[in-house]
């Protein structure tokens, strides 16, 4: 063959440690295999022929086709059976399978190979007509959705017609005679749609459906959950193309999808459902609801404890929980994947735990087993249990994925999508979800479906999300139409409030109030001290207020990084004294104004000292543009005017001189104190004098923090830090206290990183801003990127969000840049990031390698950052 590099494998010739080529569902069919399990035998076609096929210009190229023959031919003498022939034919599934696993995203066909002739040869083996032309009318309906694009939802108005005309209500009731008639009236809409006929050829149907895995990585739903889970698009996904074994053969054949422990709640114990003659897909589809794993033992009871047992040996040998399909056909069964199995994050923590009890891993592997952005799901509130106790539970469906929500109703992901943009919170109801709909499930506060088991598409994507989800509640009755669903015998509009408790599965037609959740024991607080136990950065919050580093304290904060001063300053007497510095016009003036906020900024740092509890606080001075403090409406500034004691002209006036065509490059920041140095040393005085004031007290010695904003050039910072340590050196010595202080900035300037030598000669400690940072490096800004940067993910310039998850790559070399000069400058400077970045855990990661001492984040993100840190040093031994 002229094709030397090899793209298509059987699953003999595969173990599990080959993902990266053979995807994460052909590794672990290879491994299956290899450990002796009920296997149905195949190929895979690597993931390195999919980025062939892209390179190819979206086309599978005359080697690969040829190679893939030559595989079918091999898997033909392992069957003892032949493609397209009627007497003895060879069915496949064709399913894709990239290396992390991506639920839902990719699409499955079943039963290739089937032709009107084929059909009758296949029904006479067989012995069962029906069984045969069920197995036809299903593969024509996934073929053409799958590859053909038709739309699946026309397929199942045929049936329900069909149905409609017989007078019955189930698939099962269809004769042999109807599915026949349902494939005539398949293949017809096909060429009514499509303008030629269903393909025949088993050999193009194969490769058709191949190309259709590959196109289906980069379909817009895969894009979006790659998006949200930093799943590179040069992985491609690779192609199973499996023998068939059939679910759907009779009342001893079935299928199902179980898992070793519960998904949910992480409770030791096989935990599953199944469908007696179903094919897969009617399990994962959550079309007809299915029956518990634990009714097989009383149906089968053979088959339940084979099951049983290799359940239990795959968890032994993976290590961990695993989500297991499996298929019998007339009593035997048969294994077709496992996989590490998705989980919420209660149970990720309790498995994990419960595994280093059990001795099957260590505490140092456990804590790599809980994904950290998993833990926010956590943090989340959950349902007040007194509001609770009154509320009336309207229906229960499955508890599929825990938390409280409580949201108005919407009916579409499109309006979840528009209704979370106007600020309002939402919960989903649907009939099923599809993958189509992961954008509107991403920004709901929870999604209800009326049909699907707990392992339908909406209970696993919800899962992984940590979004709170009931499914299955088969007594709603949703119009779509009018927007409505009833239940209980009432009827619920878009817009109703309900609320739904993903833990009991409760339905509530009404707003609950929620409580926040309890952190600090269990599994959750033995998890996180392994954590800490491995970590080497510190973890910090950023707050402004004394409730929020309290809340942040909570979650284990050591310190707050980033204290925004601008946001003490917007209530009541604050913002008018703020006003009345702003159109001062003279420095008497100001400094008269600047008096009044004194006293509200020292008892803001008081509260903060306090809450802290002796931790550092980094208190960052004045940053935006004074414009911000203004107001832009007419009726505003006449009031305001009055207000302050000026005129509504001299208003004007100040508000249009302080106008900037660019505020995030303007005058602000360290400009501000460079052109108005009585601010900062208003700010330095409330500093001092609350630290003073708190160590007095007696129970914490407080060492305050400065932090310049917006440093670009060394003179500049020397300026602002010399007016703060001739006012603080002043205050001090008057105070008798002895008192250290430290003056530090923030590297947010791409010039700042690349002088950061000459700037630690005046700068105690680097706080790296990355969210301005990433705006001022890519040169555009946070607020407007939004508008054009989907553009850019469709065209696979960027694969994610630069606000979201750090640019090593740019952004990072700035951070690395300054990390080295400033610590060839001055080698004990204290080293953080204060950006949104410092809760993302790639960016977490990124940190700890750079050598930075701390990362500070949002309070909801401190228990993410100390589990990426953990993970980041285990990973990364410095």
């Amino acid at each position: 063959m002229a094709n030397a590099h090899k793209y298509v494998y059987l699953f003999s010739e595969g173990n599990g440690s080959m993902k990266e080529l053979l995807g994460g569902k052909g590794a672990n069919l290879a491994e299956m295999s290899n450990l002796g399990m009920p296997v149905p035998q195949g190929f895979t076609v690597s993931t390195e022929a999919c980025t062939q096929y892209y390179n190819d210009g979206r086309a599978i190229n005359a080697d690969i086709q040829a190679e893939i023959m030559e595989y079918l031919t091999k898997l033909e003498e392992i069957t003892g059976k032949k493609f397209g022939d009627p007497k003895n034919p060879l069915l496949v599934s064709v399913r894709s399978g990239a290396r992390a696993s991506m639920p839902g995203m990719m699409d499955t066909i079943l039963n290739l190979g089937l032709n009107d002739t084929v059909v009758e040869g296949f029904a006479e083996i067989t012995n069962n007509p029906r069984f045969a032309y069920d197995s036809y009318r299903r593969f024509i309906q996934m073929f053409s959705d799958v590859v053909m694009e038709l739309s699946k939802k026309r397929f199942e108005e045929i049936i329900d017609a069909k149905k409609a005309e017989r007078g019955i209500k189930l698939d099962t009731e269809m004769t042999t005679e109807d599915l026949k008639d349902l494939v005539i009236r398949f293949k017809k809409f096909y060429k009514d749609e499509k303008g030629v006929d269903f393909p025949t050829d088993p050999k193009t149907q194969l490769m058709e459906a191949v190309k259709a895995v590959f196109r289906s990585w980069d379909n817009p739903r895969a894009n979006v959950y790659r998006r949200m889970n930093e799943i590179p698009y040069d992985w491609g996904t690779a192609v199973n193309v499996q023998s068939m074994v059939f679910g759907n053969s009779g009342d001893n054949s079935g299928t199902g999808v179980a898992f070793t422990r519960n998904p949910a709640t992480g409770e030791k114990a096989l935990f599953g459902e199944y469908l007696i003659n179903a094919q897969g897909e009617d399990v994962v589809a959550g079309v007809r609801t299915p029956s518990p794993i634990s009714k097989l033992h009383e149906e089968m009871p053979e088959v339940y404890d084979q099951f049983a047992a290799i359940a239990t040996k795959l968890e032994q040998h993976y290590k961990d929980m695993q989500d297991m399909e499996f298929t019998i056909e007339n009593g035997k069964l048969y294994m077709l994947q496992t996989r590490n199995g998705k989980r919420t994050a209660a149970a990720a923590l309790k498995v994990a735990v419960d595994l280093v009890d059990e001795g099957m891993i260590s505490e140092k592997e456990a804590v790599l087993r809980v994904e950290p952005k998993q833990l926010d799901s956590l943090l989340h509130p959950q349902f007040d249990p007194a509001a609770l106790k009154k509320a009336e539970v309207i229906g229960k469906g499955l508890a599929a994925s825990p938390g409280a929500a409580c949201g108005k109703v919407v009916f579409t992901a499109e309006d979840a999508k528009a209704w979370h943009e106007r600020g309002e919170k939402v919960v989903l109801v649907r009939l099923e979800t599809s993958p189509e709909d992961i954008e509107g499930m991403q920004v709901a506060q929870g999604i209800l479906t009326v049909r699907g088991g707990m392992t339908s598409h909406a209970a696993v994507v919800a899962r992984g999300m940590g979004t709170c989800c009931v499914s299955g509640c088969g007594d709603i009755v949703v119009d779509y139409a009018a927007k409505k669903f009833s239940l209980s015998g009432k009827d619920y509009h878009e817009g109703d409030f309900i609320s739904i408790d993903g833990s009991t599965g409760n339905i509530y037609g009404e707003a609950i109030a929620t409580v926040p959740a309890d952190v600090g024991s269990g599994d959750f607080g033995r998890l996180m001290a392994w954590a800490d136990e491995y970590r080497q950065l510190e973890v910090y919050t950023n707050a402004d207020t004394p409730k929020d580093a309290a809340q942040g304290r909570s979650f284990g904060a050591q310190g707050i990084g980033l204290c925004r001063t601008e946001h003490m300053f917007f209530e009541g007497e604050r913002i008018k004294a703020m006003r009345e510095m702003i159109v001062a016009d003279n420095v008497d003036d100001r400094k008269k104004a600047l008096a009044k906020i004194m006293p509200y900024q020292q008892g803001d740092f008081e509260g903060l000292y306090e809450a802290m509890e002796g931790h550092p606080v980094v208190i960052r001075f004045l940053d935006p543009p004074l414009h911000e403090f203004l107001p832009t409406k007419e009726e505003d500034i006449k009031e305001i005017a009055g207000e302050i004691g000026v005129t509504v002209e001299k208003l004007k006036n100040v508000i249009e001189s302080l106008h900037e065509f660019n505020p995030m490059m303007g005058h602000r920041g360290c400009r501000l104190a460079v052109s108005y140095p009585e601010i900062a040393e208003m700010q330095t005085t409330a500093v001092i004098n609350a630290a003073i004031a708190v160590t007095k007290r007696g129970r914490y010695s407080i060492e305050p923090n400065i932090m310049i904003p917006l440093v670009g050039e060394v003179k500049e910072l020397k300026y602002v830090k010399d007016v703060v340590t001739a006012t603080a050196d002043k205050i001090i010595a008057e105070s008798g206290v002895s008192m250290k202080y430290q003056v530090g900035t923030m590297i947010e300037i791409p010039r700042a990183a690349l002088t950061a030598d000459e700037i630690a000669k005046e700068a105690e400690f680097f706080s790296f801003g990355t969210n301005d940072l990433t705006q001022m490096t890519f040169g555009f800004s946070r607020d407007d990127a939004g508008k054009f940067l989907d553009y850019y993910y469709e065209k696979k310039i960027y694969e994610s969000d630069p606000f979201a998850h750090l640019d090593q790559t740019g952004v990072g070399k700035l951070v690395e840049m300054a990390v080295t000069l400033g610590r060839k400058t001055r080698p004990e400077i204290h080293l953080g990031i204060c950006g949104e970045h410092g809760g993302d855990p790639s960016s977490v990661e990124f940190c700890h390698k750079v050598g930075l001492d701390y990362v500070s984040c949002s309070p909801f993100r401190v228990p993410i950052a100390r589990l990426a840190a953990a993970q980041a040093a285990i990973k990364n031994p410095r």
